[in-house]
């Protein structure tokens, strides 16, 4: 694999929430990410790729990335394989589990004693593999080093739309109720539904609840009331784009 070097490993994570094993993969790859390997690592977004961010698209051709998937389905390393050639590894938390003899996670919105257990087999796992990309199994958490802080700077310019530090990924805050959320790509899910002449309705807004879902972590809230907020922003957002063109 080509490209400015091997100085970060991108982390494409299929975090659904429709399976515990969902959340497995956000927890996991977060672990990473802030504690593990943190200058070795980025995150990028599924939501974006999936839409269309060719630099997140061209980081994966150009750098090691691995993937993420919850299940059998692995919607992640399908994508990868679908819009930029391919991962440089893979990792599929039931099949993890199973090979360790752990048992099967259980919750969604938080995990039971079994999916810690998992999540904390997934990220060594996948600590593991940064460590054999970039430096051929020897563990480097040390520090950037001058050639490693110039191949950075030469990578951010190819990939400044990393969610990394989340700056460039389109976010939706809302209130519901006494609870301040973000959910991730809900915007680019809006234009989607846009696009397709969607109109406000009660199966729109179990939809997008649906979908922020996937995306996002979102703590136990009311669920008419999480849809009918979704729906005035997703009407809001239709008026501003009226607006502009």
């Amino acid at each position: 694999m080509g490209g400015f070097g091997k100085t970060k490993v991108g982390l494409v994570a299929c975090s659904g929430e429709e399976l515990p094993e969902g959340t497995v993969t956000r927890q996991a790859t977060l672990k990473v990410l802030e504690e593990l390997r943190p200058h070795r690592t980025v995150t990028i977004c599924l939501p974006l790729f999936l839409a269309g961010g060719e630099a997140d698209r061209a980081f994966a051709r150009l750098h090691p990335t691995i993937t993420v998937d919850g299940c059998e389905r692995r919607c992640a390393e399908r994508a990868v394989a679908r819009f930029s050639g391919g991962a440089s590894a893979a990792v599929v938390v039931s099949e993890v589990a199973k090979e360790l003899g752990l048992p099967a996670p259980s919750g969604l919105r938080s995990l039971d004693d079994a999916g810690e257990r998992v999540a904390e087999a997934v990220a060594q796992r996948l600590a593991d593999m940064v460590d054999g990309l970039i430096t051929g199994g020897e563990e480097s958490e040390t520090g950037l080093d001058d050639a490693d802080a110039e191949a950075e700077e030469a990578q951010a310019a190819v990939s400044p739309n990393l969610c990394s530090c989340g700056s460039s990924v389109p976010v939706l805050n809302i209130q519901v109720g006494d609870r301040a959320l973000e959910l991730v790509a809900l915007p680019m899910i809006f234009d989607r539904y846009l696009e397709g002449d969607m109109r406000p309705s009660e199966e729109l807004g179990t939809m997008l609840v649906r979908e922020a879902r996937i995306y996002s972590t979102i703590p136990d809230v009311d669920e008419a009331e999480l849809a009918r907020v979704l729906l005035e922003a997703y009407e809001e957002h239709a008026r501003l784009k009226e607006a502009v063109e």
